[in-house]
């Protein structure tokens, strides 16, 4: 469909192909066409990433994995965070966007994580470190979390949960455990939020807002290319302009440089 519309625009089809081959044989070969291909947007998983960066002589966009994170601060307005946790999680599990991860201080661990638990109970499953659990317990699908658990990007309903001291230990779990995609904080403090969106590295950081916004149309950017999470040049929802780049012209009348 792709290509017949690029025929049919007058520009050429086979600028767009598609391999069908499933192994990463090709891949391989196309990793080293640094005379025909400008850059690489590896779409897929971390395998995927890892093994366009440690082989690729074309520079590579790294962009679409990532734990994300919601912390919910004790400041924070316990009821209308049960939304922006459940739509992060929920609405669609398997996007790069959605909650893996969800962190609660632990002075409103005991109140919000029964909420959580009845609002998401029959659509998620949990795992949860022991002061999590502890707090769960009657959850009809949970188990404790393992090693790995905190680093996975589940791309499912599953989601993990961990009671957390305060921002600064949210932060430390965060950077530890891969939060460089889309993460939020739950909080009506100014002073820890303005500390989160600071200290968190991630392309897309957001203040009572779900993760799930981290997308180029609602960015205004158009048709999204990627979601960027390294530091140069593009980063977040990639559009049209995040893919040019830019040449410096100089025109003189015959000028010597002094």
């Amino acid at each position: 469909m792709i290509q017949s519309a690029l025929d049919k625009a007058g520009l050429p089809s086979a600028s767009v192909q598609y391999i069908e081959k499933p192994d990463r044989e090709l891949v391989s070969q196309l990793l080293k066409l640094d005379d025909y291909v400008d850059m690489i947007i590896p779409r897929g998983g971390a395998g995927l990433h890892k093994m366009c960066k440690e082989n690729s002589n074309i520079p590579v966009i790294i962009g679409g994995f990532g734990i994300s994170h919601i912390f919910v601060d004790d400041s924070a307005d316990l009821t209308r965070s049960l939304d922006v946790v459940e739509n992060s999680k929920v609405q669609r599990p398997s996007a790069c966007n959605s909650l893996d991860t969800l962190l609660v201080h632990e002075k409103v661990a005991a109140e919000f994580l029964p909420m959580i638990a009845e609002r998401l109970k029959g659509k998620v499953s949990l795992v949860a470190e022991p002061k999590a659990k502890a707090l769960l317990a009657g959850f009809d699908d949970l188990r404790d979390a393992g090693e790995g658990d905190f680093d996975t990007e589940w791309l499912s309903f599953t989601l993990g949960v961990k009671v957390v001291a305060d921002v600064e230990e949210a932060i430390d779990h965060m950077r530890v455990h891969n939060a460089s995609h889309s993460d939020a904080i739950m909080t009506n403090s100014l002073v820890n939020s303005e500390k989160f969106i600071n200290s968190v590295g991630s392309a897309a950081v957001y203040v009572n807002a779900s993760t799930r916004f981290t997308d180029g149309a609602q960015f205004g950017l158009g048709a999204e290319v990627a979601v960027s999470t390294q530091k140069l040049h593009a980063r977040g929802p990639m559009g049209l302009e995040e893919l040019t780049s830019y040449k410096w012209v100089g025109k003189a009348d015959y000028l010597p440089r002094p």
